[in-house]
């Protein structure tokens, strides 16, 4: 058995357990309440987590925006209820199954690209579960959230740009900005690798195929909705930070001690150490001018960390989301300079997973 096989195998077996023990597959996309009844500006009822708003985008593009807290934000990710909406044929029953099946796909698919860089640099495929078997893929994938699908392609454009096919990879990383949006952060680190190597000509199609049908949605984000959906966040979110890591201060300022020495415990093992990690050895790298492309995509993952919002470094599904780019880069890092102690920490990513499967079996289930 592939690694890829076994966490499509988990990730399937875990979503039809969660669908029998839940009541129905409406349980995949963990709706609430308050936006299922269409009042997102009351208080009362369940909250509910995103898959929500791709689920509802899927039913009925059209209507979708009184479910949605913030229908810029969520619109601009637009690829996969798009894809669930098609593959349901317009079916409202089938669309929490159609997801499924795309983000299972997906999850499959970049397992296995991930697998074949790994065997590329002469390192283990089993490393790719540091990838896979996360909260952000496999829990994502549960979930009905587009992280499996963007990251997915992210990862084939990676695959093509190491054999220097510059137009796969722009368009890969284009369909993965329009999953979703954090995928460019990579896309940033492959541009940066493209620009060090004296290659303008690629560096200037890779960023305009890649950003332009990025731009245009946003523009028609803005004429729709009177925002663009990039920056502005979902309900009660924070702006990114220009002080490095004063999202993490702000936990303490305004929760308390208490409540930050409770999310260190998550944010210390699975954030921080391979945040700063990362940024000393890309760093170094740099100094040294080795600007290889696993340099690059180290650097731009690891220093767009400095700067999260505190919304998100303080919600844990949040973060242990926003740092698959991250898991990507540390893991492709670590293969391509044999460094084989960091591709064994890596693996610490999997306990990750642990923070979804024990919301959705526990008594106070959160989500």
């Amino acid at each position: 058995m592939r690694p890829w096989m076994l966490v499509t195998l988990i990730a399937l077996v875990y979503a039809l357990a969660v669908v029998a023990l839940k009541g129905g597959p409406l349980a995949l996309v963990t709706p609430g309440t308050r936006f299922s009844d269409g009042d997102p500006t009351t208080d009362e009822g369940s909250e509910g987590y995103d898959g929500q708003f791709v689920y509802a985008i899927a039913r009925d593009p059209s209507d979708a925006a009184r479910f949605l807290d913030v229908p810029a934000y969520r619109f601009q990710r637009i690829l996969l209820p798009a894809l669930g909406s098609l593959l349901s044929f317009g079916q409202e029953s089938l669309i929490p199954w159609a997801l499924l099946a795309i983000n299972l796909t997906a999850l499959a698919a970049g397992t296995a690209v991930l697998e074949t860089l790994l065997d590329s640099h002469n390192v283990s495929r089993w490393y790719a579960l540091g990838y896979g078997l996360t909260l952000g893929t496999l829990g994502a994938a549960r979930l009905s959230l587009p992280e499996p699908l963007a990251y997915a392609l992210a990862l084939g454009g990676i695959a093509f740009v190491v054999r220097d096919r510059v137009l796969p990879t722009a368009l890969l990383f284009a369909l993965a900005a329009l999953a979703k949006e954090t995928a460019l952060i990579l896309a940033l680190g492959v541009s940066s690798h493209l620009l060090w190597q004296r290659r303008w000509r690629d560096a200037l199609v890779f960023g305009v195929v890649t950003l332009a049908p990025f731009v245009i949605w946003q523009v028609i984000l803005l004429r729709h909705f009177g925002g663009f959906g990039v920056g502005s966040g979902g309900a009660l979110a924070t702006s990114f930070e220009v002080v490095p890591f004063l999202g993490i201060a702000r936990i303490l300022t305004e929760g308390g001690l208490t409540v930050f020495l409770a999310l260190g415990v998550i944010l210390l093992p699975f954030v921080l150490v391979p945040t700063v990690w990362g940024l000393a050895r890309a760093w170094q790298d740099v100094r040294r001018q080795n600007g290889s492309l696993s340099t690059w995509l180290l650097l731009a993952a690891s220093a767009i960390m400095l700067f999260v919002p505190f919304s998100t470094y303080r919600e844990p599904l949040g973060i242990l989301r926003f740092i698959v780019g991250l898991q990507i880069a540390v893991i492709l890092y670590a293969a391509d300079t044999q460094n084989k102690r960091a591709l064994l920490n890596s693996t610490i990513w999997m306990l990750t997973l642990l923070f979804v499967v024990m919301s959705d079996f526990s008594s106070g289930s959160a989500i």
